[in-house]
């Protein structure tokens, strides 16, 4: 009981740690990623009426989430990356440790400083779920007519999130699960989201300055986003670097998460009832039906446990409740569209999502009256409703939800109480339930022929890794900045931030116009200072098709 109390004394009003164990894992921090996504959960309940008692909850997570915007710590300040900060001390001090997962062997004692210079503006969910958790919440002010707590209050945090995210969305950053470092499908889905919400919200309060910038980097991260779609494996790549399958829960937990049941079964989107998003599932289900022992046996278009990716080797790789939970809430947002709008469409990219049901159905449009469409609803429920029993198995007596439970015992593992095992826990039912959130505007969005800046999508484009070798002193980074919109156009305020992962090999992937040629720097920035490589300019000339690979050493 000391241990707790002690424990407790340093939590502040509004912040959510992400679990209470100390050790095996050392949990007791609160991550922006986590704290957003749990209180968008709990705002939904708020503002739907489900819980008027939770407002000063969530006055309380606005507070503090404003001084911990402001808290400098390794990545920066709040003007110089600081937002990119995953995760803070529970009494809103700076987290100055060493970081990375147990996995991540090549973080030892002499490169610490270097993977904090890594981490600088590179988090980018953060900022982005934020800012989406806030906007629903100011939302509901809004139309309850409180628009000044808006304007003085939840805007000037709102806006510095979504300043960040139209500055930094382009450059790499670390996926959801912090250990590989490229471009993340669910990122930069929520970057658009928040940056769609934010113009909207900006346009009602009258804070126009910025709404063009955030419309412009929202339709950039649109056409971006399209390039994770794998149409050969027929699946979403949830990574565009870290040697894996690129199967993983990023990209489910990215279909409920930006799930607007105004959008219908939008593929733009990703909505959960597209037919690139049901492919997807498919394919990541499928993936982990013969690695877990406790899925042994199960049938092959029945429900079984998933976990984050199938190359996982955190504790050993093994299903996550919030992983497998996600699955059912994506299934159950499908059903929410069908059965809304009265049909459902089977295309040749879900036709085999589909078959797991009905071995005969084919492509076509099938409407709520026709026995297809009720066979495969009441299939799909059923489906979902299994992955919740599978849970289930696993959940102790006393309802407690860890991180994870052993692939082969189903006993939990990992972190006692995750927070956000047990937000996911809480959506899912509702979702079951038939609840939506309020439209956050992915209707009829359309993807720009072109796009400045981007990384992919509009146009033909390669993807080209910059490798070069530079060594640095604590505190110094590289960047590159070059003659295309895509290297920022020689700009040495927003050049792109290189990875040091691989330490004295600083490393950035940027999708360049295919068979051009390009002119491009490296440069240095060290308190403020710019350093530039000397002269002449770096050149490649980008192939048709495919990738490419740079290696240079810094003149």
């Amino acid at each position: 009981m000391k241990h707790v109390i002690s424990i407790y004394s340093l939590f502040q009003p509004g912040i959510v740690i992400a679990s209470p164990s100390t050790t095996n894992p050392d949990y007791l921090y609160t991550w922006t990623r986590d704290s957003s996504l749990v209180f968008k959960a709990i705002i939904d309940q708020f503002t739907s009426g489900q819980d008027p008692s939770l407002r000063t909850l969530i006055d309380e997570f606005v507070s503090a989430e404003g001084i911990l915007q402001q808290v400098s710590n390794p990545s920066g300040t709040v003007s110089s990356g600081g937002l990119g900060e995953p995760k803070f001390n529970i009494d809103e001090t700076a987290f100055t440790g060493s970081w990375g997962r147990p996995q991540r062997g090549q973080w030892c004692g002499c490169f610490i400083m270097s993977f904090y210079i890594e981490l600088k503006g590179l988090v980018a969910d953060g900022p982005a779920l934020r800012s989406i958790a806030i906007i629903s919440y100011a939302n509901w002010l809004i139309a309850n007519g409180n628009s000044s707590w808006v304007t003085g209050t939840l805007w000037p945090v709102i806006e510095l999130d979504l300043n960040y995210v139209a500055s930094n969305w382009n450059q790499t950053t670390f996926d959801l699960w912090e250990e590989v470092s490229s471009s993340s499908f669910f990122t930069t889905a929520v970057q658009h989201r928040a940056l769609r919400e934010g113009s909207a919200l900006a346009t009602q309060i009258g804070q126009t300055s910025a709404i063009s910038n955030y419309n412009t980097q929202a339709d950039n991260t649109l056409c971006f986003l399209q390039s994770y779609w794998n149409p050969t494996g027929a699946y979403i790549t949830a990574n565009t670097g870290g040697g894996r399958s690129g199967k993983d829960a990023n990209t489910v937990l990215t279909s409920i998460h930006t799930f607007d049941s105004a959008a219908g079964c939008d593929a733009t989107t990703f909505q959960p009832c597209s037919d690139k998003a049901l492919s997807n599932l498919k394919v990541y289900v499928d993936a982990f039906r013969s690695i877990y022992g406790i899925n042994s046996g199960i049938s092959s278009t029945a429900a079984v446990a998933t976990g984050r990716y199938p190359e996982d080797s955190y504790y050993n790789g093994n299903p996550w409740y919030l992983a497998t939970f996600a699955v059912a809430e994506q299934l159950y947002d499908a059903l929410i569209v069908w059965n809304a709008q009265g049909s459902l469409d089977v295309t040749s990219i879900s036709l085999d999502f589909f078959r797991q049901f009905s071995a005969s159905v084919a492509v076509g449009t099938y409407a709520s009256s026709t026995s297809t469409f009720q066979t495969l609803t009441a299939a799909i429920s059923n489906f979902a409703d299994g992955f919740i029993v599978e849970n289930a198995k696993y959940t102790p007596s006393d309802g407690g939800l860890s991180e994870q439970y052993d692939k082969n015992s189903g006993t939990p593992l990992s972190a006692v109480d995750l927070t956000w095992s047990y937000a996911s826990a809480l959506t899912v039912f509702e979702a079951r339930s038939g609840f939506t959130s309020p439209s956050w505007g992915a209707k009829g969005l359309v993807v720009s022929s072109s796009c400045s800046g981007n990384t992919g999508g509009g146009g033909s484009t390669v993807a080209v890794t910059f490798n070069v070798d530079a060594t640095t002193v604590f505190g110094e980074n590289i960047y590159i900045t070059g003659s295309v919109d895509a290297l920022q156009n020689w700009s040495p305020d927003t050049a792109l931030l290189l990875s040091s992962a691989n330490y004295p090999i600083w490393s950035i992937t940027v999708n360049l116009p295919a068979s051009t040629t390009v002119q491009y720097k490296y440069i240095r920035k060290f308190n403020g200072a710019v350093t530039w490589e000397s002269d002449p300019n770096d050149q490649i000339t980008t192939p048709s098709s495919g990738t490419f690979i740079e290696n240079d050493i810094w003149r």
